[in-house]
């Protein structure tokens, strides 16, 4: 029998919602975003409660590895806190990984961790070593904007849902080209497509496919740097947590070209990383660019074929927003086809 994946407490107003910098912080340059997103959250009903390590100024923002462990690990066992939320990722959040008491945390009642980039270096750990859901979606400071988008503002539709309680997540319509950190949120100008790759090649352009299990994932060069270490026991979560259920990968990349890439899909393959995988959903990568004709479709239509799955890209996770709040441990179905797509997620 498959162990149980152990889901925080909702999230509600009232709340608290603690910030603090397991790898970047805040420069003084980017106070006034903190703030603007501070006032937002409120206005929505929660307390803040700011970290010490939020605003260190060191090289690359960042306080020492052992402040900031110590910091998020005090957090996450803290019984007043109900969800503990990054002002964004980052570049060496690993350094912490050897710092943190597994053991207290597997043990604690679990609470929501949100975030992306850097910060699913920990939430990918968290929910491996642990067993406890976390969410896969937005930073703190992109909850600035007011109104948001109707794919952001899901994040608390996500957190509140209940253990076996479900929510559904669909396709945006628009999403951002660049980014500009002037602009109060995210400048939706682009249409969106969900495109879709059916293994073998079969049903013609973006084809209807269909996949489910139970989602894994984060930021492609993050995660990929924990392969040989402890704290990424891939098999052993199969194995244990997912069954005849099997896994759903969810993945994005920043600043990789479409041979980064591949080579890190390769290196995962290889590692046993897609043992028993229904399906991969891939984000718009950011910073992308194809290595002459080799592109990120050719890399993903290998694979597809390789492992026998269907492939969904493009999809809103990640770098290039608007994106989808994905619970790793949460059970999915994923349908996509035509360019659009969704996820159903169950607590279960």
């Amino acid at each position: 029998m498959n162990q149980a994946i152990r889901y925080p407490a909702p999230l509600l107003p009232g709340g608290i919602i603690a910030v603090t910098a397991p790898s970047s912080g805040i420069r003084p340059e980017y106070t006034s975003l903190f703030e603007k997103a501070a006032d937002h959250v409120r206005e929505l009903g929660f307390i803040i409660q700011e970290g010490a390590v939020l605003r260190s100024e060191a090289k690359l923002a960042l306080a020492p590895a052992a402040d900031r462990a110590t910091e998020l690990q005090a957090l996450l066992l803290d019984d007043k806190a109900g969800a503990v939320m990054p002002p964004w990722g980052g570049e060496f959040l690993m350094e912490i990984l050897p710092l943190i008491d597994w053991e207290k945390l597997r043990t604690a009642p679990p609470k929501w961790m949100i975030g992306y980039s850097d910060t699913s270096t920990f939430l990918f750990a968290y929910t491996l070593m642990t067993g406890c859901a976390t969410a896969h979606g937005t930073n703190f400071i992109d909850l600035r904007a007011r109104p948001m988008d109707n794919v952001t503002a899901r994040w608390l539709d996500v957190v509140s849902t209940r253990e076996g309680g479900s929510v559904v997540q669909t396709s945006s319509a628009m999403h951002q080209s660049a980014w500009d950190m002037t602009k109060p949120g995210f400048t939706l100008d682009t249409p969106t497509r969900w495109r879709s790759i059916a293994p073998g090649g079969g049903g013609g352009d973006d084809p209807a496919v269909s996949f489910g299990g139970r989602l894994i994932g984060g930021c492609l060069e993050t995660l990929t740097t924990l392969i040989g270490t402890p704290y990424a026991p891939v098999p052993a979560f199969i194995r244990d947590y997912c069954g005849e259920e099997g896994t759903v990968w969810f993945l994005e990349s920043s600043q990789r070209n479409a041979g980064d890439i591949h080579r890190q899909l390769w290196q995962m393959k290889t590692c046993g990383w897609f043992e028993n995988c229904r399906g991969l959903l891939y984000g718009r990568p950011a910073g992308y660019s194809p290595v002459q004709d080799f592109g990120l479709a050719d890399s993903l239509e290998q694979f597809a074929n390789e492992l026998g799955i269907p492939v969904v890209y493009e999809a809103d996770i990640g770098h290039v927003p608007p994106q989808l709040t994905l619970v790793n441990g949460a059970l999915a179905a994923v349908t996509a086809g035509g360019g659009r797509g969704k996820v159903a997620m169950s607590f279960n």
